[in-house]
């Protein structure tokens, strides 16, 4: 992989590939966080979904969110039992009031509101009574759950338990907020309780019992744990965060080894934070080489352009982002983790403006739009779907009102409980201060107090370029405004007077500051189209920090739209573009505002030179060398030898590896090659191209129909396209094949057509640079290999003409 390859997603999410520093961290004062009570939102669409979750967390009932808890240890409750993960019969309820202790916090403190710092003391003295009543109810001294204390001996004993940790979790966390930004009485106390619980239940066990505990969803216990020996110096804590170190995740990481792909993001993400929550306290390298290793290969190698990650819940390969679009890519659960990791890695060192551009770029582009503005409880979404003509997704299976954003008491949800905080904390990362210096990290309008003076922040971006911050009052001390890394051209004033601001850095202004001082940042916006990682051919079209998307209303298109880019033209409106698309138009518009329609945010466009009209000659004798030497040589892969026409294949795992890329940027192509198949087994392959199981383009000699077939295919297409032959392929015999793919698709065998295919959905530009590209080989691993040879594979980036295919199989070029 080229260091362009490797650095380009960090590109298609708008951040500096190398962000330059300004020193190193030990020579920056530590920064600390404006406390929430200081920092006043102003109106703008942060204010606004803030205030719909300041209602939802107002009109919740307690005492249905309790119910669960007073029944598990025998207290007497009457309230309505709650739907969806709160449900009686679930084993994640009670996670839920973990979020809520935390949002009521974070509001609280903010906004300074009595309704919510009373519910936050009431909610905390309910639970402190559930866990007094627990003994009683034969559980340990300082269990407190919503579900009874038999799901850790199941956990324990190797049984299918959900996540209780998760849940204990998320519970700690909640009154640590609440002792830390409101000092809630009794928190603290019953924080501590949960410790010696954890301590009483994990000490007995071995290490290697404790890491096979680990393999369940455990949420961020060392994170918590960590942060409660940072309040109270109890060296049991650090012991038990400790004792939540996964290693089958923190080893390969802290050998900077990328081992994520099929791994389940949102558990892996929180275990993540948790380790630079444990570099705070301790001090250790390996905690922060582990950190900052996996925030730099999940947001460079594993991010879609909105700045999310992961398909169906799942990391993929690195680099693999056309060929995993889905309905459910971007859980808004793993942004809200990658986003607190981010915070904490900035906070350790202040030289990394990147962490708070992806910070920026992933709230503006994913978690504000995760919430359904007409909805005045502030309802959330689960996923945010990539897939070309999906809309904002709900959690199959989770009641959902309405449609699929989440709802008052019958959903429940993780991305329910992560929402209940992420759209009450803004005010906590705009502005950090350090000594005599004030950091302006987002620009969200606001206003803040600081060593004598009142800073205003007005604006309307993302919207519009100009950032201003009015200074009212006197007193001397330095303004520190981070420049974006995606503006070319910054332009930063005093009073109207040019100061000097570089992308991807802090610029720093000290002065004595007087009534009337305003600094004005002006951050031009140009559109940009961001191409994937994995087809240059596929694009993310953006405006300053916004991502674009194409509005479809109802319809959904069958694959990702293919536009001209250079008929892009500026619309009436704030920030919206409208771009050629065949015979339409396609309007797009900031992607956080699009709601309750199908969209696209990834587009196609042919490339600007036609492709040669051979790409790629394989002849695949002793020489594994490509003839035009443009790409690298074939390997023989498994139990692959060379014959004496081409390479022989054992049905089992021989195969033949060739180069990655070769299918990039083709509209047009045709596969050219010759197959002995020694025993006709289904679903094996001639070749396949390709990502993974849901991505490629292949050739089997027979499928459960009898005959052989060609399919295309990419992620999240509803059905893949295909042309089936008349009959399978041969067995025991040299056949000549040939596929083409352009406006149709047609298969050869002996040099003559046997099947077509005459309006498939999907254009060969859409394959991409494949990045597996095997014969005899499929990309799912449960289809079996080919057993026979293969020879002189060819790929031409033409539908080649039946004459010519004709000439190929008569032993021409």
């Amino acid at each position: 992989m080229t260091r362009r390859t490797a650095l380009s997603l960090g590109a298609a999410l708008g951040l500096a590939a190398v962000v330059p520093w300004e020193a190193s961290a030990a020579q920056v004062t530590p920064l600390r966080p404006v406390a929430l009570g200081g920092v006043r939102l102003l109106e703008s669409r942060y204010l606004a979904n803030m205030r719909r979750t300041v209602a939802y967390l107002k009109f919740v009932d307690l005492d249905r969110l309790l119910h669960t808890f007073r029944l598990t240890v025998g207290l007497p409750t009457t309230a309505e039992p709650c739907g969806g993960w709160e449900a009686p019969d679930v084993q994640l309820r009670g996670h839920t009031t973990g979020h809520l202790l935390s949002g009521l916090a974070l509001a609280a403190a903010n906004t300074r509101d009595a309704e919510l710092a009373a519910k936050s003391t009431r909610l905390v003295a309910a639970l402190a009574e559930c866990q007094a009543a627990a003994p009683a109810a034969g559980f340990t001294e300082g269990y407190l759950s919503a579900f009874p204390e038999s799901d850790f001996v199941n956990l324990e004993a190797g049984k299918s338990v959900w996540a209780p940790y998760y849940t204990i979790h998320k519970i700690l966390a909640g009154l640590l907020d609440q002792h830390r930004l409101l000092g809630t009485a009794c928190a603290l106390d019953v924080a501590r309780g949960i410790a010696r619980w954890i301590d009483a239940r994990t000490a007995p066990l071995s290490r290697d019992a404790m890491q096979k505990v680990l393999h369940t969803e455990f949420g961020g216990m060392n994170e918590a744990l960590a942060n409660l020996y940072a309040v109270t110096k109890d060296p049991l804590h650090l012991t038990l965060a400790r004792r939540f170190d996964h290693d089958e995740i923190f080893t390969p990481l802290a050998a900077r080894q990328d081992t994520l792909a099929g791994r389940h993001a949102n558990t892996d993400i929180a275990k993540i934070v948790g380790a630079a929550a444990e570099y705070d306290v301790t001090g250790e390298q390996r905690y922060r080489t582990i950190a900052t290793y996996f925030w730099d290969q999940v947001v460079h190698h594993h991010s879609y352009v909105i700045g999310g990650n992961a398909n169906a819940e799942f990391f993929g390969p690195p680099d693999q982002v056309v060929s995993q679009l889905g309905e459910n890519t971007c859980e808004n659960c793993n942004s809200y983790n990658m986003l607190k990791l981010g915070r904490l890695l900035f906070l350790q060192d202040p030289t990394r403006t990147e962490y708070l551009d992806h910070y920026e770029w992933t709230l503006l582009n994913q978690l504000l739009g995760e919430q359904d503005p007409d909805s005045a409880h502030g309802f959330v979404t689960y996923y945010t779907g990539l897939t070309p003509g999906t809309q904002r997704q709900g959690k199959q299976g989770v009641t959902s009102d309405p449609g699929t954003y989440s709802s008052d008491y019958g959903n429940f949800t993780c991305d329910h409980g992560t929402g209940l905080e992420t759209h009450v904390k803004y005010a906590e990362n705009i502005y950090f201060a350090s000594g005599d210096t004030l950091s302006v990290n987002l620009f969200i309008p606001s206003t803040v107090d600081f060593r004598g003076a009142s800073v205003r922040m007005e604006t309307e971006y993302p919207y519009d370029e100009t950032v201003r911050l009015r200074v009212d009052g006197s007193g001397e001390f330095a303004l520190r405004v981070r420049i974006p890394s995606w503006v070319s051209h910054p332009r930063l004033t005093v009073n109207r007077v040019p100061v000097a601001a570089t992308p991807g850095r802090f610029a720093t202004i000290r002065r004595r500051w007087r009534a009337g001082d305003v600094v004005e940042l002006r951050l031009p916006m140009t559109p940009r189209w961001l191409p994937a990682p994995d087809n240059p051919a596929v694009s993310a079209l953006t405006y300053g920090p916004l991502v674009l998307a194409a509005r479809h209303g109802s319809s959904v298109p069958p694959v990702i739209p293919t536009v001209d880019p250079r008929s892009l033209r500026r619309e009436p409106g704030r920030a919206e573009f409208s771009v050629a698309a065949g015979a339409e138009r396609l309007r797009l518009s900031p992607f956080l505002d699009v709601q309750h329609e199908h969209y696209s945010v990834y587009l196609a466009a042919k490339p600007d030179r036609l492709a040669p009209k051979t790409v790629a000659v394989y002849p695949l004798g002793a020489n594994l060398a490509e003839s035009t030497r443009r790409w690298p040589a074939a390997v023989r892969a498994g139990g692959a030898a060379a014959g004496e026409r081409g390479i022989e294949l054992n049905g089992v795992d021989g195969h033949v590896e060739l180069a990655p890329g070769l299918p990039a940027n083709l509209t047009e192509l045709t596969v050219s090659m010759w197959v002995r198949v020694d025993a006709l087994v289904n679903s094996a392959r001639v070749f396949d191209l390709g990502f993974n199981a849901q991505s490629y383009f292949f050739l089997t000699p027979r499928t459960g129909l009898g005959v052989a077939r060609c399919a295309m295919k990419l992620g999240g297409m509803e059905a893949e396209d295909y042309v089936d032959a008349a009959v399978a392929l041969p067995a025991g015999e040299w056949t000549h094949v040939a596929v083409t793919a352009g406006t149709g698709l047609r298969l050869y065998f002996g040099g003559e057509l046997t099947g077509a295919n005459p309006a498939p959905k999907m254009s060969p530009l859409l394959l991409g640079a494949t990045q597996l590209n095997y014969l005899g080989r499929s990309q799912n691993p449960k289809h079996p290999y080919l057993k026979g040879a293969v020879a002189d594979f060819r790929l031409y980036g033409r539908a080649l003409g039946a004459a010519e295919i004709r000439a190929l199989a008569n032993g021409g070029a």
